[in-house]
């Protein structure tokens, strides 16, 4: 097999005329320069070299392998640049993949403060619920996934490492007029009796969970994936819902009143990435800026 080292070596032979000029130019002995001939050589599986005197000359072959060498060296010299911009932040790309209420709270600081940091490194962003997102990191379709999930869930991130952002406490959201509404802290039980508005499916799947571990089934008369939505249907007197923190950081809730939650219902939101990613000094370093956005 021919190797890197073996072309250099020749080039440095056929630029100097002898095996002890070539030493002398690579920093190594003449010995070795011989050898490693000898091997390259040997993978070629003809001679590449004749002696004349006291000069060495290339053969038709050696003259075509030397050729090619020139293009291979440069190729390979400037992948291993590339590569170690790559490693040293001087470039390369992360693309995230979050939940909508994570794109509208977390993600724009982490970002922010990651390209004034690393302006080298390109960043892109897309929205995909889960588990669509933790199917499309695996898929290759991104290197970081922004991710919730809720206590006693399915541990379905076993091949994954996982980050945990922050804990996203559920609230009560009622409309203003609603009887509670001035309670401040309302249990699950409190709003059995009420029409309810549900997010996603995974989140629809937990309240109903919840409910039902208080003794009720929840009543659901509209579900949407939309937040405003949510708060919209809330605050036109519909229903009451729960909603993560993180999701009402970006929505204006006119119409509608926040209320504790008691006993505390917490989702856990964090990022994963695949164990090889997670050396990727730009993954690594965009993981930090999005942990230290929850912690602001």
């Amino acid at each position: 097999m021919i190797e890197a080292r073996h072309l250099r070596v020749l080039r440095a032979v056929a630029a100097t005329g002898s095996f002890s000029a070539a030493a002398r130019d690579l920093g190594c002995t003449q010995p070795a320069v011989s050898q490693q001939m000898k091997a390259l050589e040997a993978a070629a599986g003809t001679p590449l070299l004749v002696r004349t005197g006291r000069e060495m000359r290339l053969t038709e072959a050696g003259r075509a392998l030397t050729r090619h060498a020139a293009g291979i060296l440069a190729g390979l010299t400037a992948a291993e640049e590339e590569v170690a911009a790559i490693a040293g932040l001087r470039a390369g790309r992360v693309r995230l993949v979050s939940f909508p209420s994570g794109s509208s709270t977390l993600v724009p600081t982490a970002l922010a403060d990651m390209r004034a940091a690393h302006p080298g490194t390109q960043i892109s962003l897309v929205e995909a619920e889960p588990p669509r997102s933790v199917e499309m990191l695996r898929a290759g379709d991104c290197e970081i996934a922004l991710a919730f999930r809720y206590p006693q869930t399915e541990a379905e991130w076993e091949d994954l490492v996982v980050r945990p952002i922050l804990a996203d406490r559920l609230v009560g959201v009622v409309p203003e007029g609603h009887k509670l509404a001035g309670a401040g802290t309302v249990g699950i039980a409190d709003l059995a009796e009420d029409p309810w508005i549900a997010g996603c499916l995974r989140c629809r799947r937990h309240l109903v969970q919840i409910c039902e571990s208080e003794g009720f089934t929840p009543r659901i008369d509209f579900a949407t994936d939309d937040y405003p939505a949510v708060i919209g249907l809330v605050a036109a007197g519909l229903g009451v819902a729960v909603l993560p923190e993180l999701a009402l950081e970006s929505v204006r809730a006119k119409g509608a009143t926040t209320l504790r939650v008691e006993p505390p219902v917490r989702r856990e939101v964090v990022a994963l990435t695949l164990p090889d990613l997670a050396r990727v000094s730009a993954v690594a370093a965009t993981l930090d800026h999005l942990e230290r956005a929850a912690a602001r």
